[in-house]
């Protein structure tokens, strides 16, 4: 039914599809709202960390930019999906207050609290309480397109992020024309136009079908792509899922497939993501681990990264990994856009106690 344009149409209400086609512009788009942004004071002058306040749709960014970071500068960077901030925040602390929305209360209480403690602010949302506030506050914001699911505007949340301190010479500007690139020629190979034979993301979700994805990257590599999958099975596909990162999972999760304990392991289809040139230590970790598991008779798949630079590797996989849970949602007869169970959470918690 992959292949059937009316049917993806039938079961994908809210077009979900016109989203992940139109990633690549949004990327391209993100990056010109940046451009056009003027370079606040606040980050003339290079501070010693970077905090990224959000959650879900609006962390993953900051996962990305951290990973960015590692092997690029000597800022520490960390990721906040929590109401306050940890203690080491200050004034030589830049914190990015993230949300789609604009109403995310966590982000909400984290923003109060960076506003007491003198931490220079950067806010980017569609709208909402955080656009108000940071107009209010003088905080700069860069106001983002809205009307969209928050896990389909990542490259709106993660991309000014990344530009707004290449322009401050924070960190050199990357190539984003390969990136475009990249992004582009992958959208063409994994649509729905094209067809289940020739489509990977199409035959990922065949083979996933019925079963719980666990997502395998490597520390400091593509850690933030392993979570960003994990949480687009959940959200998209509506199943449950699980990441983990080498060679972490070497020490501890890798037992559990020995075989020994009562649980029937053909539930699970491991996914790891893989990328040329990989360090020979962490390419031998997951050849031995891939072997281990064919005793036991799992073989699991490979996500290749695509481009040569670390950003094109990392949102190409990631952009794959939008398309097999957007395809495994259709499989199983499931609009992806809805979250249901979040809606109610929202509900509940913004009802008086």
């Amino acid at each position: 039914m992959l292949d059937d344009l009316e049917k993806i149409e039938a079961i994908d209400k809210e077009r979900m599809r016109d989203f992940l086609l139109e990633f690549p512009l949004h990327c391209k788009r993100a990056r010109r709202l940046a451009e056009e942004y003027p370079i606040p004071k606040e980050l003339s002058k290079k501070k010693e960390k970077i905090i990224i306040c959000g959650l879900g749709g609006s962390a993953i960014g900051g996962e990305i930019l951290k990973t960015l970071l590692y092997h690029e500068e000597d800022v520490a960077v960390f990721i906040n999906r929590n109401y306050s901030l940890p203690e080491l925040a200050g004034r030589n602390t830049l914190i990015f207050a993230v949300s789609y929305s604009g109403n995310t209360e966590e982000t909400l209480a984290a923003y109060k609290e960076a506003r007491k403690r003198g931490c220079p602010i950067f806010c980017i949302s569609s709208g909402g309480e955080l656009r108000r506030r940071s107009e209010e506050d003088g905080v700069p914001c860069l106001v983002i397109p809205s009307g969209m699911p928050p896990r389909c505007a990542l490259g709106y949340l993660f991309i000014p992020m990344l530009r707004v301190l290449e322009r401050a010479n924070w960190l050199r500007p990357h190539d984003y024309e390969k990136l475009f690139q990249v992004l582009t020629d992958l959208r063409d190979r994994l649509s729905p136009s094209v067809p289940t034979r020739e489509n990977l993301a199409k035959e990922a979700a065949i083979d996933l079908y019925g079963k719980i994805p666990l997502i395998w990257g490597v520390e400091g590599r593509t850690d933030a792509v392993a979570h960003r999958l994990k949480t687009q099975f959940n959200e998209n596909s509506k199943i449950l899922a699980f990441w983990d990162v080498f060679p972490e999972l070497n020490h501890n999760e890798i037992v559990g497939w020995g075989g020994e304990g009562k649980i029937d392991l053909k539930n699970f289809y491991p996914i790891f993501i893989r990328e040329e040139g990989e360090e020979e230590k962490i390419r031998k970790r997951i050849e031995v681990t891939q072997s281990l598991l064919e005793k036991v008779g799992i073989k699991g798949k490979e996500i290749w990264t695509e481009g040569r630079d670390l950003l094109p590797k990392i949102l190409s996989s990631i952009y794959t990994g939008d398309w097999i849970s957007f395809y495994l949602a259709l499989i199983q007869g499931i609009d992806p856009t809805p979250v249901e169970p979040i809606d109610l959470l929202k509900r509940k918690l913004s009802q008086d106690p």
